[in-house]
């Protein structure tokens, strides 16, 4: 993971102007390592689908993982026979190094890649840039785990990719559904500010790419696939296993200790809807509260059990006083990352000083409740403690709120004034022009022809 390099700020979501004549608006780049057999057919395939079917100019790019075969002189030759390929020569593999390496040169707008095997049925191509192209996302992925994804593939493969997607949400806390398939696309404005950060040449280049890009906030759009496994495939499932693993390994390692720059990832004010003001709501207030009273009751629950072990071999002030501390750093700790969304090492140590000075207002809190208790009570019995101590606590929790919001976490935002201006974008015509749609009770039930699912295939 790259954390020496400063990547600069997001770019504002807009609608990609009209091209000039020639210049390419998709760039696909086919990574390949030693697929003589293969690459032909394919471009020429997918050459002609872009030709027939893909409304912009587009340029199909080979880049050769230092081949061994003859996948070099394949590749010059479609690059000598068709306008729109191009061949790009590596003399290292990976296949990460390849797509890195492409994208940051290339000039078109938008960069997408797929598989050399064509396992992703085309028809999903258009659908997968066209979020981009409309300014609408950031980056775009095939899915295969999709409801309405048709896949044909065996159960070793599909125990292996449903394992590895369930591995990223519950480590990575991904919510994209599908890393691996070979069918994505992404803003070139965007990858210039990401790729510095990916560190991954191989297989797991994809997975760190969209897991930095969900972590700094970029929208990933997702496009349901038909895919059919390649039985042919020369992917070493063990070897690329073990790789990916250390890399979410790698990943969240960098997450957990805030050494990514995703601080810095930042987009222009006003490009977000959120920016904008309430008249008499707080920004961010209502996601504050929601994420301050779930660490809240996290930090009550992880309280109580401190000072209910605490109490074995200590008074009741000094058990409450251990706990209280203990569950105050972590409660800070949480309230940077998860509520305040404050990212990176900057300001930690002030944050907890902060945040400790808070915990001697909720230590006097609820000392001075347990002193008001024993001077009621000569002997009060334990679940009075805690009831007293639970009190006490919410009231503690409110002041703890405000103050972390105004004083340790303020909001430093810049104002509405700084808001650019977007430029308009034209409204598209009507796509249909007849006013009388067939109504449900005379329009014909929609059957798919045969042969269009490849799940029918035998």
């Amino acid at each position: 993971m790259r954390t020496d390099s400063s990547p600069g700020s997001l770019p504002a979501r807009e609608h990609l102007p009209a091209a000039a004549a020639g210049t390419p608006v998709l760039d696909v780049v086919i990574p390949v390592y030693n697929e003589e057999k293969d690459l032909g057919p394919c471009v020429l395939r997918l050459h002609e689908h872009l030709s027939r079917t893909f409304p912009y100019a587009f340029r199909i790019t080979v880049a050769d993982n230092a081949s061994t075969d003859g996948t070099p002189q394949v590749a010059a030759r479609l690059a000598a026979d068709l306008a729109a390929v191009r061949s790009v020569r590596l003399e290292q593999k990976g296949r990460g190094r390849a797509l890195g390496a492409v994208w940051s040169a290339s000039d078109a707008p938008v960069l997408a890649y797929m598989d050399v095997d064509l396992s992703t049925d085309l028809n999903a191509l258009l659908p997968l840039v066209a979020p981009l192209i409309s300014g609408h996302s950031d980056l775009a992925i095939g899915s295969r785990l999709a409801r309405s994804s048709r896949v044909v593939r065996g159960a070793k493969r599909e125990f292996i990719s449903r394992g590895y997607n369930l591995i990223l949400r519950g480590s990575l806390q991904a919510r994209f559904s599908d890393a691996q398939c070979g069918f994505k696309a992404i803003r070139r404005d965007v990858a210039r500010v990401l790729l510095p950060l990916v560190e991954d040449t191989g297989w797991f280049f994809d997975t760190e790419m969209l897991v930095l890009a969900e972590r700094a906030g970029c929208r990933i759009h997702e496009v349901p696939v038909d895919w059919v496994d390649d039985p042919d495939s020369t992917v070493q499932l063990v070897r690329t296993a073990t790789d990916d693993l250390k890399g979410v390994w790698r990943v969240g390692r960098a997450l957990a200790t805030g050494s990514l720059p995703l601080d810095r990832l930042v987009r222009p004010f006003g490009d977000d809807p959120r920016d904008r003001d309430l008249t008499g709501v707080p920004q961010g207030l209502a996601r504050q509260l929601v994420g301050f009273c779930v660490v809240g009751a996290l930090s009550t629950l992880f309280y109580l059990l401190l000072y209910s072990g605490f109490r074995h071999f200590a008074g009741s002030q000094s058990a409450n006083a251990l706990a209280l501390l203990v569950s105050a750093v972590a409660n800070t700790a949480a309230n940077r990352r998860l509520t305040f969304g404050v990212r990176g090492r900057g300001g930690a140590v002030r944050h907890q000083a902060q945040g400790l000075v808070v915990f001697g207002i909720g230590l006097a809190l609820t000392s001075g409740s347990l002193a008001a208790l024993s001077a009621a009570t000569a002997d009060p019995d334990h679940s009075t403690e805690l009831a007293v101590l639970i009190a006490a606590n919410l009231a503690a929790t409110v002041l703890r709120f405000l103050l972390f919001r105004a004083w340790v976490f303020p909001d430093t935002a810049p104002t509405a004034a700084t808001v650019p201006t977007a430029p308009a974008v034209p409204t598209a015509p009507a796509a249909f022009t007849d006013s009388t749609p067939p109504t449900a009770a005379t329009a014909p039930v929609p059957v798919r022809p045969a042969g269009t699912d490849p799940r029918n295939a035998r």
